[in-house]
């Protein structure tokens, strides 16, 4: 076999053969990265597999350039777990490899990165006069040695590190990797599990080979105390383990909890704020079993474990766990294929589980663990549905809202605002003719930003200065209208003028450490007011948070994406879940114009689990994932008709058998960035149909004469509409 099959880094279906060279036939292998002529460029290509003959004729076959690797990077079971992502999401091999490769090596550069930059201790008896410097100090204290990735991980910044230093308090050295199985494994101190975490537990302990749990867990039910002592027989037999977590701004509570427990443990971490470098160290540290668990975001399902034996998906409802562009796998999905390819158990947990996956718990295809009692309390939380209609309302805020609020902080507590909208207002509108604040190139409006003048559009960033007078009629009667998280801060800030307030959204913690510092004033205790959005919701435990106010939840009522009802629940409960954190049962409101609306009657008078089975009998009767399944044709471009005929060609003339199609409909935002946006639905009750029939349109899309003209993609599981 003297021709090699090369997976390039290009948007084609398809690989590419070489000549193997006879000096480089002893070099080449499957899994390696190879140096290779790519029409007038030299592309890093990866080696897939061998064949005696090609479709190219002999003369104009190109040979391989250069063998980049002594070893493999991709061994077969890697290679075949990304077989298996390309073909599943319809994304070309060559793309798909190299997403899961880190950058420095997509771009052909030598593998070894396994130095570690650590800090040592050397004046433990320092005293610092900055807050955080003198924390981080305390800190490596109670740790000792510890990797600079870690302290990042943290919280703890450049500055701060290099401050200790340059006073000479710390030294920095790299350490070379090491076999974390020659270590001892140290287990620190556990609390005493209740009888549903105990039973849980046991459960996953006493598997054998591939099961899937689903642990459903109401928030506070310590989910996480459960993941740990699983780990501990895992990490006993001298496996690793992946821990996936919705998003970076989970990772420094997650890892500082994960180290307490098994202190002098190798653990890495992955998110998106590392390095190349740091990201390939990772990578090289998992491949060479110089870690035993890494914490990360949805792209680490693609690290390449020596010996994985558990993973772990915290929180697997997020939608942040599916990738939006690009290969668009989901890592829940791809996570529960690594467990049963590696034959190992998988745990998903959540407060309020996707319906996909309770229908797979209550379906038998997982073990269904439950855990109904909160840790900190014996009592759950109040629900309390404050009706708007009639009411005046100051700025959003019911009276009643705002006695409640009152006696809260009167009581030295703090309280949660809750608004899933950033800005100060949704759009400015002239009280004259009705003109509003549009974006000029997407459907939609601009929000008004007050605090620096500013109307910008949250789809494409485009922003424009804030009229003094109205376009089309000339009046000077612009008013904003609707509430941003700035618009509620402003209001509560001179409501409660000798209260504190933090204002926790994109805009407010856009400077380098200003998220760590709002945190921290918030972990002060003490009466305070914290005004949010979906940062405030995920994960954090705010201990002296006693109630939560939720603004607008009617926006999620009614929607065109049949998921909006069940995304809405999920943040209802995660965010009434940082009440009552403490010890003493929290209050959450929540305010609407449709008090009676069954879904908000359902979720507060019985809760997210008898919401989501009703609501999977509604997916059902609508014949809806999970009882079928669904993939998006998406395509969008600048001029209008040639993505309406591009998506109108895919659409056979014939009924095709078992499969239906819906479209081209425009997106629910049918304009963004100056790009039209059009759909085609395809809906099936057998997977294997539907994914033969997407393997075939993928062939024909790609010699479509339009397909180099417009931009499209192929979305199977869609988790949104839009």
């Amino acid at each position: 076999m003297n021709i090699a099959e090369i997976a390039l880094k290009v948007p084609l279906s398809r690989t590419f053969d070489y000549q193997l060279p006879d000096e480089l036939v002893s070099q080449v292998g499957i899994g390696k990265r190879v140096l290779v002529s790519f029409g007038n460029r030299n592309l890093v290509g990866v080696i897939v597999g061998y064949k005696n003959s090609s479709d190219v004729p002999g003369d104009k076959l190109k040979a391989i350039s250069a063998v980049l690797d002594d070893t493999a990077i991709l061994n077969t079971r890697h290679l075949q777990f990304l077989r298996f992502c390309s073909q599943y999401y319809c994304h070309p091999l060559g793309e798909t490899l190299f997403t899961a490769l880190p950058a420095p090596l997509r771009e052909g550069q030598p593998i070894d990165k396994l130095a570690v930059k650590m800090l040592r201790l050397l004046e433990p008896s320092a005293k610092l006069r900055g807050k955080k410097q003198q924390e981080l100090l305390d800190y490596l204290k109670s740790s000792g040695t510890t990797s600079i990735n870690h302290v990042r991980a943290l919280g703890f910044t450049t500055a701060q590190i290099n401050a200790l230093l340059e006073k000479a308090i710390a030294a920095e050295f790299s350490a070379e990797a090491a076999d974390w199985r020659e270590q001892t494994i140290e287990i620190a101190a556990k609390p005493t599990l209740n009888q549903e975490q105990a039973a849980a537990c046991a459960a996953i302990k006493l598997s054998r080979g591939f099961q899937s749990f689903l642990l459903e867990g109401i928030t506070g039910s310590g989910k996480t105390e459960v993941y740990l002592q699983a780990l501990e027989d895992i990490l006993l037999l001298g496996k690793q383990a992946l821990v996936l977590v919705p998003e970076i701004g989970l990772t420094p509570q997650t890892v500082s909890r994960f180290r307490r427990r098994f202190p002098g443990l190798a653990i890495e971490l992955w998110h998106s704020n590392l390095t190349d470098n740091e990201r390939l160290q990772v990578w090289r540290r998992v491949e060479q079993q110089s870690c035993a668990i890494v914490i990360g975001t949805r792209s680490s399902i693609f690290l390449p474990f020596a010996e994985l034996g558990m993973i772990i998906v915290d929180e697997e409802h997020d939608a942040s766990f599916k990738q939006q562009d690009s290969l668009r796998y989901h890592a829940r999905d791809l996570a529960a294929y690594r467990a049963a390819q590696g034959n190992f158990p998988l745990l998903l947990g959540s407060a309020t589980p996707a319906l996909e996956t309770l229908h797979k718990a209550l379906t038998g295809k997982y073990q269904l663990l439950s855990l109904t009692r909160r840790a900190e309390t014996s009592t759950h939380n109040q629900f309390l549905l404050i009706d708007m209609k009639a009411q005046q309302a100051p700025q959003g805020f019911a009276a009643a809202t705002l006695v409640h609020i009152e006696r809260t902080l009167a009581r030295g507590k703090q309280v949660m605002v809750f608004l899933n909208r950033r800005g100060f207002a949704p759009t400015l509108i002239c009280h004259q003719c009705g003109w509003l604040s549009a974006c000029h190139r997407c459907s939609t409006n601009a929000t008004y930003h007050k605090g620096i003048a500013q109307l910008i559009c949250h789809h494409c960033a485009e922003q424009q200065p804030v009229p003094k007078q109205c376009p089309d009629c000339g009046s000077t009667q612009i008013m904003p209208t609707g509430f941003g998280t700035e618009q509620i801060a402003e209001f509560l800030q001179q409501r409660f003028a000798t209260t504190p307030l933090t204002r926790i959204d994109r805009d407010s913690t856009r400077k380098k450490g200003s998220f760590e510092q709002a945190l921290e004033d918030i972990h002060q205790g003490g009466a305070r007011l914290l005004v949010g959005t979906q940062m405030l919701a995920k994960g954090h435990h705010f201990p002296d948070v006693a109630l939560v106010v939720i603004l607008d939840v009617d926006a999620g009522l009614y929607s065109c994406d049949f998921r909006a009802t069940e995304h809405l629940a999920q943040l209802i409960v995660q965010v009434a879940g940082r009440a009552g954190r403490s010890g003493e049962a929290g209050m959450v409101l929540l305010q609407t114009h449709y008090p009676e609306h069954p879904l908000l009657q359902d979720l507060v008078n019985n809760g997210y689990q008898h919401f989501a089975r009703y609501a999977l009998t509604e997916r059902q009767e609508a014949h809806l994932p999970p009882y079928n399944h669904l993939a998006l044709i998406r395509a969008e471009g600048h001029n209008q008709n040639q993505v309406l005929q591009f998506l109108s060609d895919l659409v056979p003339v014939q009924p095709l058998c078992g499969i239906q199609l819906l479209g081209p409909l425009p997106a629910p935002m049918e304009r963004i960035a100056g790009k039209f946006r059009y759909q085609l639905h395809l809906q099936a009750d057998a997977r294997n149909l539907l994914h033969h029939y997407l393997a075939q349109l993928a062939d024909y899309i790609n010699s479509h004469p339009l397909a180099n003209r417009i931009r499209w993609s192929i979305d199977v599981d869609p988790m949104d509409m839009f």
